[in-house]
């Protein structure tokens, strides 16, 4: 059944090319994995690529790419500026030709920067990107003196009328962006168009390719970057530079050790700053936990806690208005189900509640000292056993803490008010019973694991509506963020601790590669899934409980079995999520007894 949806969704995006190009031969092969990200921008792209095709030279596009990435250029930013410098060449044209598409193109850059922010605006390429889009998006934005110069070059393509234009276009923005070292080192435009296609098909592209795609290199390389050029979606150009890396490492034979100057570490800190809001902790502990904690596969990460950007802003950029349009989000989604939230809230307290009072239950034991028992005293003198007393035995409901810890990366994205909603219910049922609990999501910006707090262990409840500032973005490194948070766990005085994991059971962390940044080694697979599950069990071993709640895609299941074991909860909707969570807790209740 998917196969054929898949089939006939890929038929229709070729047919949409087909049509804009007005070319029935055009060999193109549409993107579903980007479809399954964002369905604007895949039809976007399908649209754009049909409209290439028909007003320009794909082919002499797309081999001048080649051409420079042999030349040995940067393929992943090389091929981003490319797809900027197309969108503008056709954009005006095909809009003029047909009705909807602007809207269609606005939906897709609204995708884009809500999906790849994080990542864009770490490097000049991708702020170009986000420059350009939010000025298609909302009119003339501010922009540096140097932004605005490459944002005029790329506005003039509008006029273009051959593809030769564009390619010089590509080239200039790369030159002065990515590498302006290129035409010293490796030489002008005029000897990258010089190189010969003898040259190229003897050059082995293996390295560039995916394994089924080996045989006929040079012809596979070439098509896989004439699909990309016009592509959207971060997603492709993450597994260009995953590639990329991976090539490097390689070629690499002793351990490489980087140097990071102080001046770029304080403009990485800065844009951590700018888009998640300053930190709670001083420096001194925030430099003691990242000693503590970032080590082994971890060492060239690091952890920053914050409050959340609309909390302790630094500016009220686009990343301010974009966490407060997305807090309006989950709000509406709070209230458009308020009804079914308070009632999940009602039944995890009553669930909750009744544990309690079981616990609160008084036993009655003998023992050696308490209230004296007349009827034992003949014993005395006759019998070792000295216990004429009986004893009250009360448990204790004050020995319990809670946290919970929440992926806000950028694969939850379709799912932040329902994400959300879970946290919040949690959360209010604990507040109902007085059980000491935090709240906190995790994801990563770059080399930084960002833990943002919604409410500490000792906050009232009115701090509970702070998990609607939820929001994802990036990537998550689970591992080190249930470090980070079991670490704070361990040092409370509760004896019985709790830690309950939301998440959609896909560890990813892959950086793209930066100058002057650490850029830890990928982190994602089987590597990452083994790490996190280590996390899991060694706070197991140390008296934890803790349970996985999943609210992902069936696909992921067998990675969260691996992460949590037995002790996890799939939820397929949040009307059975009280009940579900409800149990485990009061296993674990029960299990203290």
């Amino acid at each position: 059944m998917r196969e054929e949806f898949e089939l006939e969704l890929e038929n229709r995006i070729r047919n949409l090319m087909w049509t804009v190009s007005g070319d029935y031969t055009l060999d193109v092969k549409p993107d579903l994995e980007s479809f399954r990200r964002s369905r604007y921008i895949a039809l976007y792209d399908g649209i754009k690529q049909g409209a290439f095709a028909r007003y320009f030279d794909r082919e002499a596009l797309s081999l001048y790419l080649v051409k420079k990435i042999y030349l040995h250029a940067q393929e992943g930013e090389l091929i981003s500026l490319a797809q900027l410098c197309i969108e503008w060449a056709v954009c005006d044209r095909i809009m003029e030709e047909r009705e909807g598409v602007g809207e269609i193109r606005t939906k897709a850059f609204e995708d884009t920067l809500e999906m790849d922010f994080s990542q864009l605006v770490g490097y000049e390429a991708g702020r170009l990107k986000i420059s350009l889009f939010k000025e298609a998006l909302n009119g003339e934005e501010p922009a540096t003196n140097r932004l605005r110069g490459f944002m005029e070059k790329v506005y003039e393509l509008k006029n273009a009328v051959d593809t030769m234009e564009v390619i010089r276009t590509v080239d200039f923005l790369y030159n002065e962006i990515v590498d302006p070292q290129f035409v010293k080192q490796h030489g002008s435009l005029e000897r990258v168009l010089a190189v010969t296609l003898e040259e190229l098909t003897e050059f082995s592209w293996k390295d560039y390719l995916e394994e089924e795609a080996l045989e006929e290199t040079f012809s596979a390389y070439l098509d896989k970057v004439t699909e990309s050029m016009t592509n959207l979606d971060m997603m492709e150009q993450a597994k260009q530079q995953e590639q990329e890396e991976d090539r490097e490492e390689e070629n690499t034979n002793k351990k490489k050790v980087l140097l990071v100057d102080e001046k770029a570490l304080e403009r990485m800190y800065s844009y951590v700053q700018r888009n998640y809001g300053k930190s709670y902790l001083t420096e001194p502990e925030e430099k003691r936990l990242n000693y503590l904690l970032c080590r082994g596969i971890h060492a060239d990460c690091s952890l920053y806690f914050t409050e959340g950007v609309l909390k302790n802003p630094v500016l009220r950029n686009y990343q301010y208005e974009y966490a407060k349009k997305q807090k309006d989000k989950n709000l509406y989604a709070y209230h458009n189900n308020h009804r079914m939230v308070k009632n999940n809230i009602w039944t995890l307290t009553d669930m909750l509640k009744k544990a309690f009072t079981m616990r609160d239950e008084t036993d009655e034991a003998l023992s050696d000292r308490g209230k004296i028992i007349p009827s034992r005293l003949w014993r005395i003198g006759r019998t070792q056993d000295a216990k004429f007393f009986v004893r009250e035995l009360k448990q204790d409901n004050s020995d319990f803490v809670v946290d919970v810890l929440i992926d806000a990366s950028g694969s939850q994205r379709s799912r932040q008010g329902q994400v959300a909603m879970q946290a919040y219910i949690l959360s209010e049922a604990l507040s109902n019973v007085n059980i000491p609990h935090r709240v906190m999501s995790f994801c990563t910006f770059w080399d930084y694991t960002i833990m943002q707090r919604f409410r500490s262990y000792e906050d009232d409840r009115s701090a509970n509506s702070n998990i609607f500032e939820y929001i994802t973005s990036s990537n998550n490194r689970d591992g080190l963020a249930l470090k980070a948070a079991g670490h704070e766990l361990l040092n409370r005085d509760e004896e019985h601790k709790v830690l309950i994991v939301l998440s959609d059971g896909r560890p990813y962390d892959v950086i793209l590669n930066r100058p002057n940044a650490r850029n830890p080694q990928p982190y994602q697979g089987k590597y990452a899934v083994s790490d996190t599950a280590f996390e899991v069990r060694r706070l197991r071993n140390q008296g934890v409980c803790v349970l996985g709640v999943f609210a992902g895609e069936e696909k992921d299941l067998p990675a969260e079995k691996k992460i949590f074991g037995k002790d996890f909860a799939y939820i397929h909707n949040v009307n059975g999520f009280s009940k579900v969570v409800g149990r485990y807790l009061i296993r674990q209740l029960e299990k203290e007894e």
